[in-house]
């Protein structure tokens, strides 16, 4: 079944999940105005899913169901399916800003990878419960936030030596029909306008973690949840040209006793595969990522190229715009190359789906999270200072300023002062505003900061080879002691002691593209 728009938020009426934005308690999220611009950002994926010259894109053939299914809940079965999902993406954000709803799809990815290694390694049942669970979510074409990182407290300590429990979310209690959950979720994307959460573990475990090593799938209104939200966007303010219309809420979700019957984990003391979770589904949810901001960049490029000419100037003649545009352009297509890389040096997994290459995945996504910030100081260089000098749009209609501002602030005489005013408003909704400076750090940080980026680059980069090829270039006499590394034969050539095998890292082959095909 696909749900338009509209049904989706009449699916949210039909649900009571207890909500605070605001220090108070929400009635109904579909019609309360903080979350209005995140219900239409979820809403235009249904939409957009309805529309036949958008079907290529938006609609997908399952993998495990071969049935016809919202490409926001699809497994991908090959590389042109993990290309389908990067413009996909791109398309829905460059409309909405974030369009949320992705997250879902990488956490159904990496679940479907995680619950067949699992049932091998462990004789566990998970993969058929995951799978029944996903093909009721495509026929129900519901919008599943993921429940993934917890408040952790205090970061020094590992889950089971912290001094409240609750900073993870963790098992309280095994039961024949299922288990009870206990803890915080601290940064859940569209927590308050959606059918489900899909709480997974945030970290790799160890075996006195077991309790913390949970996955499983709740009602987002199952009796013990509370969600604390902030509001998504800014909704109601005239000068937010985009984020009155689209915003992305996040939310604390505290668990307390919620029991949720066996049918629903697919995860639950296991800890030797929570690494493996968690790390496969920020690859894929890291790739993602790239195609959101991509679409966010390419706002801000046309933000750029329509305030110069409503400025009047052409960027063609001004160098110093014309540089400040290809940087621009030069950030945001660089890292989305990276997610069209990782898609075309796509793996399959042995459960049968596809997931990104990861370093590719990872330095995409380490390149825009660094560089949103110069994107946005880009996108003000090009733009002017009338972005922060502008009157608020109350003034357009003051009978006192109105005709004297629209007379002063006009740029090109064919343009109208007031696309110059909107335009510019745009810019300060991007970029200067307290939600252009959320989206700067939750770019920073959403998916995983920096840090783990890098730790996933070195983790899956081939050093060793690239070791071993510079040794043979050096041509300095080597042997194969039979360890697959080169080693000095001659140790008093570069020192008195001789060259050290190095501990060895876990090293991924990428292949080669071939000639002639797809992809080459």
């Amino acid at each position: 079944m696909f749900m338009s728009g509209a049904d989706y938020r009449e699916s949210l009426r039909r649900l009571k999940p207890r909500v605070f934005v605001h220090g108070r308690q929400v009635d109904s999220v579909a019609d309360a105005p903080e979350f209005a611009p995140g219900v239409a950002a979820i809403g235009l994926t249904y939409d957009y899913a309805l529309r036949s010259d958008l079907s290529d894109l938006m609609v997908a053939t399952d993998l495990a169901t071969g049935e016809r299914t919202n490409r926001m809940l699809a497994l991908h079965g090959d590389s042109q399916n993990l290309m389908r999902k990067l413009e996909a993406v791109r398309v829905l954000c460059r409309q909405t800003g974030c369009a949320q709803r992705y997250l879902m799809g990488d956490a159904f990815n990496a679940l479907y990878q995680a619950t067949h290694r699992c049932d091998a390694d462990q004789g566990t049942d998970y993969r058929s419960r995951f799978l029944a669970y996903l093909h009721r979510a495509q026929r129900e074409d519901l919008a599943v936030a993921i429940a993934m990182t917890d408040a952790k407290g205090d970061r020094s300590r590992r889950p089971h030596q912290q001094a409240n429990a609750d900073v993870y979310v963790h098992i309280t209690e095994r039961r024949p029909g299922g288990i009870v959950i206990s803890g915080t979720k601290a940064i859940v994307t569209s927590a308050p306008y959606v059918h489900e959460l899909l709480v997974m573990p945030c970290r790799s475990m160890t075996g006195e973690d077991r309790d913390f090593a949970v996955c499983c799938a709740v009602p987002v209104d199952a009796p013990g949840i509370t969600i604390v939200s902030r509001p998504a966007g800014r909704p109601g303010q005239p000068a937010a040209q985009l984020s009155s219309r689209y915003g992305q809420s996040v939310a604390v979700v505290m668990f307390d006793n919620v029991f949720v019957p066996w049918e629903r984990v697919f995860l639950a003391g296991e800890w030797e595969h929570s690494g493996f979770l968690t790390t496969t589904y920020a690859t894929h949810h890291r790739h993602t990522c790239i195609a959101a901001r991509a679409g966010f960049g390419d706002l801000l490029i046309g933000a750029g190229v329509l305030m110069c000419e409503a400025n009047g100037l052409d960027p063609a003649r001004k160098p110093h715009l014309r540089d400040a545009l290809v940087e621009l352009i030069k950030i945001v297509e660089g890292f989305y190359a990276c997610g069209v890389a990782a898609t075309v040096y796509g793996v399959k997994d042995p459960a049968g789906n596809f997931q990104p290459e990861p370093v590719y995945a990872n330095i995409g996504k380490l390149l825009l999270a660094t560089q949103i910030y110069d994107m946005h100081r880009l996108a003000h260089e090009v733009s002017g200072g009338l972005v922060v000098a502008l009157p608020g749009p109350e003034e357009d209609h003051n009978p006192a300023t109105a005709a004297s501002l629209a007379e002063v602030l006009g740029g090109r005489p064919d343009i109208p002062a007031s696309h110059r005013a909107a335009v510019a408003r745009l810019v300060e909704d991007l970029t200067a505003s307290d939600t252009g400076g959320w989206y700067s750090l939750i770019s920073l940080h959403g998916g995983g900061s920096p840090e783990a980026m890098k730790m996933e680059i070195f983790r899956n980069y081939p050093l060793q080879d690239r070791a071993q090829l510079v040794e043979t270039l050096l041509d300095r006499g080597v042997t194969d002691d039979g360890s697959g590394r080169k080693l000095n034969a001659q140790p008093d050539r570069c020192c008195a002691e001789g060259c050290q095998v190095p501990e060895p890292v876990e090293k991924v082959v990428v292949p080669l593209p071939r000639r002639g095909g797809k992809g080459s």
